[in-house]
């Protein structure tokens, strides 16, 4: 056996990219920062609905009760003021709670906003911290290009690599993200930053048993958190000069390549830019999983279609959709539904609903509505067959479709035109009818938590560009705090 020389080598290429990006002061382009502050509005109204379901509530606020500290982060929609890693598991737990944030799909899937926990939580208490002690506080734009940076981090890493094939959960790439950013926010040296990110990698990893049958659970809507909260935690812990580890990732038998990724290197499409930024995808009309979107999308349009015909759910005699590869792996599911994180992941009990009542909310998913005969008994009857074609839209990087067609069999024989749609209404290339729809949404997010003109001055702070980047960070939570 030969002897492995104890010689520390350069760290990873992969990880040095990723620092380099960092600290290269990459801002983005001026597409990439106004879709990072329609991005910032859209997570932050998703964390406001979310603060409406109890079983979300109750894991937040300080592990110990009654702790509250001094020049602590603050978390939108509460009154609460926590030390920076609890505040970004909060903060990350509700922006992804009810699954109705941003989306990127490629190899490997995810949502890049729930990076927004480390990001608002460190820059709130960096900036908190400097005007205790008389200096200037960090202002929005900061948070803007780390956002952009982490979507461009956590998408990159995604566009080529699988990491669900191995049984790993996609919040592996949100702890990575978030670690090299906040480190930048803690303005780490380039030796340090690349010890925090190498500690990301070796870090215990999610895996994706709780996002599929028959585990399926709620963890699902806490785990970002957990990953934002940890990679504060690693920055710091970095911040105190704590060592790295170069070869994470290539080192033999012990790396993450060896361990973890069947001794497979990552591959890469592209270099760090803000592409991901400018092709996120947003969740605008309804909270599912994004691979059914355009199902739910051409559901209602058949509804209506079955209004009009004098006609309802219950006569459909077969449904039949047409699909993606990526959409029969993760949401294409028989069998009984447990709870809202297993209804949330289910393309035909999101397509019952919406053919049923012409709609699909967040408490479409709660147990009184799913206790409905009429959902299951329609489950039963729809069908998912890939579509080698739409496949590879999927893929292809110029199209990135996420597409699905419905055909209707009724039971008098008829069989309605198949409703297709290639691209949701949250994707780039339906931008001028999402944006407007996507602010009514914020608009009505903000409606739940604050009077009219808490309202009013969250808006106001929040639809023009210039007055956001130059807002001190902690005056723009501010705004938020009850």
């Amino acid at each position: 056996m030969a002897t492995l020389s104890a010689t520390r080598p350069e760290f990873d290429t992969v990880i040095q990219d990723i620092a380099d990006y960092v600290l290269g002061n990459e801002t983005g382009t001026e597409l990439a920062r106004h879709t990072a502050r329609h991005c910032l509005i859209d997570s932050l109204g998703c964390a406001l609905e979310a603060l409406s379901y109890p079983t979300c509530t109750k894991l937040l606020g300080p592990l110990v009760p009654g702790t509250t500290v001094p020049h602590g982060a603050r978390v939108p929609g509460t009154s609460f003021e926590l030390d920076p890693v609890q505040a970004a598991f909060d903060i990350g737990t509700l922006v992804r709670w009810l699954d109705f944030n941003d989306t990127w799909l490629a190899a490997e899937w995810g949502h890049p906003s729930d990076n927004l926990g480390a990001i608002l939580a460190l820059a709130d208490w960096l900036s908190r911290r400097a005007v205790a002690v008389g200096k200037p506080g960090l202002t929005m734009d900061r948070v803007l290009t780390a956002m952009i940076q982490a979507h461009e981090i956590q998408g990159c890493l995604a566009l080529e690599n699988a990491f669900n094939r191995v049984g790993l959960d996609h919040v592996i790439l949100v702890k990575v993200a978030s670690t090299a950013v906040a480190g930048g926010l803690l303005g780490l040296s380039r030796d340090e930053l690349l010890n925090a990110i190498s500690h990301a990698w070796i870090d215990g990893q999610a895996l994706r048993t709780y996002r599929h049958a028959p585990n399926t659970g709620s963890r699902k809507s806490w785990a970002a958190g957990d990953a934002t909260s940890r990679a504060v935690r690693l920055a710091l812990i970095a911040e105190t000069g704590e060592m790295g580890y170069p070869s994470a990732l290539t080192a033999p038998t012990w790396g993450f390549y060896d361990v973890l990724f069947e001794g497979k290197p990552f591959q890469f499409q592209r270099p760090y830019g803000s592409y991901v930024m400018e092709n996120i995808l947003f969740k605008i009309a309804f909270p599912a999983e994004f691979h059914g979107q355009t199902a739910v999308e051409a559901a209602l349009i058949l509804h209506q279609t079955l209004t009009d015909l004098g006609m309802e759910a219950s006569d459909i005699a077969q449904v039949n959709i047409r699909t993606h590869e990526a959409c029969m792996r993760i949401i294409d599911k028989t069998g009984p539904l447990d709870n809202p994180a297993d209804r949330d992941h289910c393309i035909q009990y999101m397509v019952a609903v919406a053919l049923i009542f012409g709609r699909l909310t967040a408490e479409d998913y709660e147990d009184d509505v799913a206790a409905d005969p009429r959902i299951d008994a329609l489950r039963e009857r729809i069908s998912c067959i890939e579509d080698p074609a739409l496949t590879r839209d999927y893929h292809d990087p110029d199209k990135r479709a996420i597409a699905n067609g419905l055909t209707l069999e009724l039971k008098n024989g008829t069989t309605l035109d198949e409703v297709m749609l290639a691209y949701p209404l949250g994707h780039r290339v339906r931008r001028d009818e999402g944006i407007p729809l996507l602010e009514e949404k914020f608009r009505i997010n903000l409606a739940r938590r604050f009077p009219s003109k808490q309202q009013q001055r969250i808006l106001d702070a929040s639809f023009d560009q210039k007055t956001l980047e130059t807002m001190p960070v902690h005056e723009y939570v501010d705004l938020y705090v009850i």
